[in-house]
């Protein structure tokens, strides 16, 4: 088990690199942003653009700073080639840990300076290609934020200690206790839930999968009511901190479950769409850490390999009452698409 002070040492540096990236962007950004919204790279699953290339030297900059106690390392990152790995020291067989980041989820949003996106980092020890997500001891999320924006809020977590989250001026300068607690509220009613949908492809599914949910849970609509609301934040990482902030009660992603049923109606292999992968869930500990409650989309506890390529499928819950009530709705509706494995549980 890794001690106390080893993970507030890593909580400490990895946010260090996320105010660096935050300094960063906020200097690039200040200017004209169309250089910054053109796509450069398709790497790692999903498309690199301007701003992304823009925050890879900070990182290898600062991990090259980095003591010496941390390394060997192999980072794991988006952007970072087509395999997604850097080696920092010896060679590969010597790494002591494994860092995965994305340096910006939700580029999105921050390069049109519509939403905040976020930093997302994790660490755990090198067990080869078998390190996951679950083997991850410490972890943090820093909020990119956008122009107008003169504070940005951060978390910290350790396998050992709850997540703390703080509000800061930008480069984490005078940090202020934030309250973390997930929503206590057994239904979705009057709350924002919501299915992602970000692109195109998989919109129509993702659509009745909540509306089964809604009907499920809150029964048939009603003339001039709005039950539940709808956020489609096109950020993992924000999702996560809605979860944890108490905003959001539900949310989920089952794009690659999407792709599935797509490929079984097609009867052929599509071409699939961008889909979540582990560096989009490098805060995973954080959230948990806050209370939330994290599955995969058949229920089973949420975990993944530390690459930049596995799609990744994932729900969160604010509470248990919220996960009993929806969980079986989910994947009563995967079942009668022909997905057979929650048929299994």
């Amino acid at each position: 088990m890794r001690t106390l002070d080893e993970e507030a040492d890593w909580m400490g540096s990895l946010a260090n690199l996320g105010f660096e990236v935050q300094r960063h962007l906020r200097k690039a950004t200040a200017g004209d942003v169309t250089a910054m919204s053109q796509p450069v790279a398709e790497e790692a699953g999903d498309t690199i653009y301007g701003l992304d290339k823009h925050v890879e030297p900070v990182i290898e900059r600062v991990i090259n700073c980095w003591p010496e106690r941390f390394k060997p390392l192999i980072l794991i990152a988006e952007g970072m080639g087509n395999d997604g790995v850097l080696l920092f020291g010896s060679r590969n067989g010597d790494a002591r840990y494994r860092v995965i980041v994305d340096p910006i989820d939700g580029t999105r949003g921050l390069m049109y300076d519509k939403r905040a996106a976020w930093f997302l980092a994790a660490v755990g020890p090198n067990l080869g290609a078998d390190t996951s997500l679950s083997n991850t001891f410490a972890a943090v999320m820093v909020e990119l934020p956008t122009s107008k924006q003169f504070v940005a809020d951060y978390f910290v977590a350790g396998a050992q200690s709850a997540t703390r989250g703080y509000r800061a001026q930008i480069g984490g300068e005078h940090p202020e206790p934030l309250t973390v607690r997930p929503s206590m509220a057994t239904t979705i009613k009057d709350g924002f839930a919501q299915v992602s949908n970000f692109f195109p492809g998989t919109k129509t599914l993702a659509a009745e999968l909540m509306e089964r949910i809604a009907l499920r849970t809150l029964g048939e609509v009603r003339a001039g009511r709005a039950d539940v609301f709808d956020d489609q934040y096109v950020s993992s990482g924000g999702q996560f901190v809605e979860l944890m902030m108490g905003h959001d009660r539900f949310c989920c992603d089952l794009r690659p479950l999407f792709y599935d049923i797509l490929d079984q109606n097609l009867q052929q292999k599509l071409v699939r769409g961008i889909e979540c992968h582990p560096y989009d869930l490098a805060g995973m500990l954080v959230a948990k850490q806050a209370g939330v409650i994290l599955t995969d989309g058949f229920g089973a506890e949420l975990d993944g390999p530390l690459n930049v390529h596995h799609g990744m499928h994932w729900c969160g819950y604010a509470n248990a009452a919220l996960r009993r009530s929806i969980q079986p709705v989910i994947l009563e509706w995967l079942c009668e698409k022909g997905i057979s494995v929650p048929c299994t549980r």
